[in-house]
């Protein structure tokens, strides 16, 4: 049996806030070990990075989802009672509403409205000197994400629901007045959608919208949800969608980094994908994700201990030099040329889709990436002034500090084609 490292601090919360991203990968390079011990938050934790700790870790023998996420992070960004914190049957039976609710002809239903809510905007942009991309793609999205969904928005609550949507967003890894901002978000977003829920099972929302499916869902005793962990669901809908706003204007900054890439992607919109994945891979969204030992195993010649929280590296993994060539370099050839090796590929989770905890929005955020791209690169023209493009690892999640302001954006004007 190998000798299990283990960090010296007492605990190391503070040194995670202050590293955030590379804090489990910044050890693991100094220990040279993909396995170490700590605490956090004061609790005995185990932190994995690698392809091979992949593999472990979404074992669903091995490790338990229940109440292995932070309280932090139930509290703000998971909710108490979501798909999240479930496994093995309960977890599958839960998991098919939202296989359901992604089916490809929604989601094609999605993109559209979104195209439309962005070439809508786009007029309003341009009577701006500049605009906060990140700021408008949230609002952008989570007012067509409710649409799509069925989910009642007022104009005159647009921006108080986009701002808590984005409060469980930003929230989730701070701490003082963050978090409790993202927690009073969680319960104002938990109970109007609780009461959207309560009048779809009166009076029928739009047939096949996410607020129909998830009102009618029943778990697998038969029994619909209650109204709060619908809504706990419902808001597992719309508040995914919106976060993809980080995504698109990482695309957005990943174009104006590499404009040899602008003309490519017009001459071959196949490649929109694999820009998008190396978006995906290179600029993190999660750092890490947690579980619990269900029974205590060895792996490596280390003990894994009954009940022992432990951490997957996400954002170290998707940097590992072992799994990816020169993993620092932004550069999405290396999903054009060859398959991602898909242990090591894992910017929202990893296993299967439908029997595992991978994300079943993986697709939504792929396509809402790809059409960010299309519209960025056809439907308007735009300059990227000077500002700070700094991005903090501590900070949880990432962005760009200015949030990437854009100047002097203008629509492409398009001429039809005559009809023969």
């Amino acid at each position: 049996m190998s000798i299990l490292p283990r960090m010296p601090a007492f605990d190391s919360s503070l040194a995670l806030l202050s590293e955030g991203y590379a804090f489990i990968s910044n050890r693991c390079e100094r220990l040279g070990r993909d396995v170490f011990a700590t605490r956090l938050l004061l609790q005995p934790t185990l932190c994995l990075r690698g392809a091979a700790a992949v593999e472990l870790f979404y074992r669903e023998e091995r490790f338990s989802r229940v109440d292995a996420a932070p309280w932090q992070l139930r509290k703000t960004l998971f909710g108490d009672g979501g798909v999240q914190g479930l496994d093995g049957a309960a977890h599958r039976q839960r998991k098919t509403l939202f296989i359901e609710i992604t089916r490809p002809a929604r989601v094609e239903a999605l993109i559209a409205r979104v195209e439309q809510e962005w070439r809508s905007r786009l007029r309003l942009w341009q009577a701006r000197d500049q605009i906060i991309l990140l700021d408008e793609l949230h609002r952008l999205y989570a007012r067509a994400v409710c649409d799509w969904a069925g989910v009642r928005l007022a104009e005159d609550e647009e921006g108080r629901r986009c701002a808590e949507l984005v409060a469980l967003i930003e929230g989730a890894g701070s701490v003082g007045l963050a978090h409790l901002a993202a927690r009073r978000a969680r319960r104002r977003l938990e109970f109007w959608l609780g009461g959207q829920i309560e009048q779809a099972r009166e009076q029928p929302p739009p047939a096949g919208s996410a607020l129909e499916l998830v009102a009618a869902h029943r778990d697998g005793d038969g029994v619909l949800l209650s109204p709060r962990v619908a809504a706990v669901e419902l808001l597992n809908v719309l508040r995914p969608t919106v976060a993809v706003a980080r995504f698109s204007t990482f695309a957005a900054l990943a174009l104006y980094k590499q404009p040899a890439w602008r003309e490519r992607l017009r001459a071959d919109p196949a490649a929109r994908v694999p820009f998008a994945q190396e978006v995906r891979r290179f600029y993190a969204f999660f750092p890490f994700t947690a579980a619990r030992v269900r029974e205590t195993f060895e792996w490596q010649g280390v003990t894994f201990p009954r009940g022992t929280r432990v951490l997957l590296d996400l954002y170290g993994t998707n940097r590992d030099p072992r799994s990816w060539e020169r993993p620092e370099v932004f550069d999405p050839m290396r999903f054009l040329a060859e398959q991602e090796p898909e242990a090591a590929f894992v910017p929202q989770g990893g296993g299967d889709v439908v029997l595992g905890h991978r994300c079943p929005g993986e697709g939504i955020a792929l396509e809402l990436m790809s059409s960010a791209l299309r519209l960025l690169l056809q439907d308007m023209t735009y300059q990227v002034p000077t500002q700070d493009l700094r991005i903090d690892l501590a900070r949880m999640p990432m962005r760009p500090a200015s949030g990437l302001i854009l100047s002097q954006v203008q629509q492409v004007q398009r001429t039809r084609s005559p009809v023969s």
